[in-house]
């Protein structure tokens, strides 16, 4: 089994850093290989240059690398923070650039682009864990949960991975220690529990 792990988060003292530290931790124990990408401290540049907009080119190796990894993972996790109901630039700029076509999507033959994209992605379930420092029903009946939209629907579900699991920790500024742990467990929790489930799937 293969393991992305993608975390986007500029402080390394970060809960999105302590959910990454559990993850890696809950991940050691499987015989799975885990790729491990920490953007910011990777510095990895989230523009997208006009000559990489088209399906068949040549890509920078770290780039490549990144396709190749995440084409093929068994397992997807993503962390990062709710900013302004949106991942990230870093790693906005990571999805365009890495979930592209030809790696994580295609288009039927004779389709320009304007239908619906075939899912490439090998992956069947994405876990991401996403903070916030809005209450979760405050986001959910005020902002309509973007987040929610965007990774399963805009993402995942149009790249072929069936199930995604997304869990919000809120409210992370005013958290307690026995919160945090709490959480922590949970993230632990759903890991082994992503894991068992493909290795009985396989």
């Amino acid at each position: 089994m293969q393991v992305s792990v993608i975390l986007a988060h500029p402080d390394p003292a970060s809960f999105n850093h302590g959910i990454a530290r559990v993850v890696l931790e809950a991940l050691a124990p499987t015989s799975a290989r885990v790729n491990f990408h920490d953007l910011c401290k990777e510095q990895f540049e989230p523009l997208l240059p006009a000559e990489e907009v088209a399906k068949d080119v040549t890509l920078p190796a770290l780039v490549a690398a990144h396709c190749r990894e995440i084409a093929e993972a068994d397992l997807i996790i993503i962390i990062h923070p709710n900013w302004w109901g949106q991942p990230p630039a870093m790693l906005k700029g990571w999805i365009d650039r890495v979930v592209r076509p030809g790696v994580a999507y295609e288009f039927l033959e004779g389709d320009s682009g304007e239908g619906v994209p075939i899912g490439l992605l090998r992956a069947k379930l994405a876990l991401v864990f996403n903070t916030s420092n809005t209450e979760v029903l405050r986001e959910q009946q005020v902002f309509g949960d973007p987040l929610e939209t965007i990774w399963k629907n805009c993402i995942f579900g149009l790249c072929g991975v069936a199930e995604v699991r997304r869990k919000t920790f809120a409210i992370v500024i005013t958290s307690t220690e026995e919160q945090r742990r709490s959480w922590l467990a949970e993230v632990r929790r759903q890991v082994e529990e992503a894991c068992a489930q493909l290795s009985e799937s396989q």
